[in-house]
């Protein structure tokens, strides 16, 4: 049974793209500078803190739970090691009615393909669903290639078939979704 977007507990709000942007009733998405905002924060009531870099220092406060995943924004990073901790993390927070805050330094590659994860694992959304929402509640999303190719291997693991395929492209490997926009931006 999917859970598709309209079935999630939150009244859908425009992307704030420079603060938290939220994605479930338990899950938003930032970048570093928002997540080391304590108004921000304690304003949408963020008791952990997911850090998915090595580049940003967070200022911490005690009534928030702290985790760092020092990945670096590359295609050839491991991010796929952490994707069933994370996601049992995120589901972890929101049965103790928390709310956690993932983050990386722009909120577009690293925290956003985590974010995909727990998706496809905790609401059994395909990938290509899980993208269409992350989207749709902050447009600046976009995962490097190489976590593009983990995300498909992972959502092959989870459900034995793909939403989204990498195919060729006069910018190299990319996922199938991209293809009209780089299409648009390739003189024929």
């Amino acid at each position: 049974m999917t859970s598709h977007p309209s079935a999630f507990p939150v009244q859908f709000q425009p992307p704030m793209l420079s603060g938290l942007s939220r994605v479930t009733s338990s899950l938003y998405i930032s970048n570093g500078a928002a997540a080391n905002n304590k108004l921000m924060l304690s304003g949408n009531q963020i008791t952990s803190i997911i850090n998915v870099s090595s580049e940003v220092v967070n200022t911490r406060y005690e009534d928030i739970q702290y985790l760092q995943v020092p990945v670096a924004d590359t295609p050839v990073s491991r991010l796929c090691d952490f994707f069933d901790p994370i996601a049992d993390h995120i589901h972890g927070v929101e049965m103790k009615q928390g709310r956690t805050l993932l983050h990386c330094a722009a909120g577009v590659s690293r925290s956003a393909t985590l974010c995909l994860a727990y998706l496809m694992k905790y609401h059994t959304m395909s990938l290509l669903e899980a993208h269409s929402w992350t989207k749709a509640c902050r447009p600046i999303i976009r995962p490097n290639s190489g976590f593009w190719e983990q995300l498909i291997h992972y959502e092959f693991q989870l459900f034995g078939k793909n939403s989204v395929r990498m195919v060729d492209s006069p910018m190299g490997m990319i996922p199938d979704i991209y293809e009209k926009e780089v299409r648009l931006m390739i003189p024929l």
